[in-house]
């Protein structure tokens, strides 16, 4: 009963992070995206060359240009020369 549980927490907590989009930052310099989700606002830090999952199940997010893009929860998104670009 015990790996049953187990393994089913697993399981959702992995099905979670495939339906979250993430952002790679391709720059030299990390990046702070504010993410508006469910009405919170959080600053999200995203480290030179790092990978992040966020957004499940869709936000607003603003990049520290002032572009703003709506996630569904499901994107792969890129930073590249302080530009966002969801793929």
């Amino acid at each position: 009963m015990k790996t049953t549980i187990s393994t089913l927490a697993i399981s959702l907590a992995m099905l979670g992070a495939a339906t979250a989009a993430n952002v790679t930052n391709q720059d030299a310099q990390s990046h702070v995206l504010i993410v508006t989700e469910a009405g919170d606002k959080i600053e999200l830090v995203i480290e030179a060359g790092a990978t992040v999952n966020f957004c499940p199940s869709g936000c607003f997010v603003t990049m520290p240009s002032g572009d703003k893009e709506t996630l569904g929860g499901a994107e792969k998104v890129e930073i590249e020369n302080g530009k966002l670009t969801i793929k």
